[in-house]
């Protein structure tokens, strides 16, 4: 069956996202170790990759928790969002972007609260493809199935009409358990070659 529509992750491959060490910096600032401190981020934040809470709910969990002043919270939000969103890979997105029309094109990514309007503001990604399905606003991760056919839905295409890439091999496998062709992103030029290899059999 001919490939009908493309679709991307974004952290990793549409993103670069490098640590930035603002976990070390506020485990010394708040004085815990890092291992520490991320555990309770974790029990803080969780629920926000599946929307079971909103942003404003994280940010009065974590500014309680933490004993942070409106200030505090800020600073260490903005540092968590920094590193969140890191630096558009542009060639794959401007390859990304021009897969339209010849393709439908969409994204899947494994996400949390607040990431749409940061995302859009910061790279417009829902001006490059016809989909986004962002894991918090349908409450499921990948690598779960109903993710992915919730983005063949809304692409209507089927999972065998699909190509999607992602740096996450696990996920990329689990793309190919229901049938879609799968690339795992090493890198930009190798994405690049294989999906034009891909797009051209």
């Amino acid at each position: 069956m001919p490939i009908e529509a493309v679709v991307f992750d974004i952290g990793g491959v549409l993103e670069i996202n490098p640590r930035t060490g603002w976990i070390e910096r506020w485990a010394q600032r708040l004085s815990m170790t890092p291992a520490t401190f991320e555990r309770q981020l974790d029990v803080l934040w969780r629920g926000g990759d599946i929307g079971t809470v909103t942003l404003a709910e994280v940010e009065r969990r974590t500014a309680g928790a933490l004993d942070l002043d409106d200030v505090a919270l800020d600073e260490l939000m903005n540092e968590v969002w920094a590193e969140y969103l890191g630096t558009l890979n542009r060639p794959v997105a401007e390859y990304f972007g021009n897969l339209r029309p010849r393709y439908r094109t969409g994204i899947i990514s494994n996400s949390f609260v607040g990431a749409r309007e940061r995302e859009q503001a910061a790279y417009a990604f829902e001006n490059l493809c016809d989909s986004i399905v962002y894991s918090h606003e349908v409450g499921c991760l990948k690598p779960d199935a109903v993710i992915y056919r919730i983005a063949c839905e809304r692409l209507g295409v089927a999972a065998s009409e699909v190509l999607f890439l992602d740096d996450v091999n696990a996920h990329v496998e689990a793309a190919r358990a229901l049938g879609m062709r799968g690339i795992t992103f090493v890198s930009t030029e190798q994405a690049i070659a294989d999906l034009e290899a891909q797009l051209r059999s």
